[in-house]
């Protein structure tokens, strides 16, 4: 990046974050002080100018970067909590089914106002209509088994569960993603590249002696091993189940 093109990026950051001074202390001009003194301090060290702008995720939602978030609340049928309990506690919580669709970064179910209602949270890559899309073609059953407790729950492969979701769904008001432009497959590749990386490094440390103490052809040997590696990690699929 050049000096000029370094100096027009904080520019262009010192006046969005000076329009979201003004901005906020227009909004909270009737805010107690202390509230005010603490929105000083968030902006004097930036703390507000962090990461890519939130949007839209298609009908529904939020994204940043890569990620979008979904979060929906509905009515149990009656006996519904205890089901779905029952059903969750057979597979220990551990929602990885999940894992087929290749997009959740995570998925909670929280059961609530006395066993009425349902919280419905996740977050994904990509944009709502496709992750939808996932769900009705990767896991289907997994989801009647789950939803099939929900008031009007219509079926996954129903045309209207799209509307039905969306009629429950609701935008998030204040979000945030520590890694927004990072995939869930890009982030187990990561983590098999780490693997990977531990295991030649383990190995060579086994058998690996001093260079001055090697052979010509044993230094090509181990500099051929070492390049071998650097074009053999992450070539392995780290895609869907």
């Amino acid at each position: 990046m050049t000096r000029n093109s370094k100096q027009n990026n904080s520019s262009d950051a010192g006046s969005r974050l000076e329009k979201l001074r003004l901005a906020l202390q227009n909004d909270l001009r009737d805010a107690p002080v202390m509230a005010k003194i603490a929105l000083e301090k968030l902006l004097d060290r930036g703390e507000l100018e962090q990461g890519p702008n939130v949007g839209s995720a298609g009908r529904v939602g939020r994204q940043q970067g890569k990620v979008s978030e979904l979060t929906a609340m509905a009515d149990l049928k009656p006996g519904g909590a205890d089901h779905l309990r029952r059903i969750l506690g057979l597979i220990g919580g551990n929602m990885s089914g999940a894992r087929k669709v290749g997009t959740v970064h995570d998925m909670r179910f929280v059961i609530f106002d006395d066993d009425k209602k349902i919280l419905f949270c996740t977050a994904y890559d990509g944009d709502w209509d496709t992750y939808i899309d996932d769900f009705a073609t990767k896991i289907p059953d997994l989801m009647d088994l789950l939803f099939a407790n929900v008031e009007g729950w219509p079926g996954i492969h129903s045309p209207e569960v799209k509307d039905y979701i969306a009629s429950h769904q609701l935008t998030a008001d204040g979000w945030y993603v520590d890694a927004p432009y990072l995939t869930v497959v890009e982030t187990r590749r990561l983590q098999d590249n780490q693997k990977l990386l531990e295991q030649f490094m383990d190995e060579y440390a086994e058998n690996a002696k001093p260079a001055s103490e090697m052979s010509e052809a044993e230094l090509r040997a181990s500099q051929q091993k070492l390049q071998d590696f650097l074009q053999n990690v992450g070539s392995a699929s780290s895609g869907v189940a």
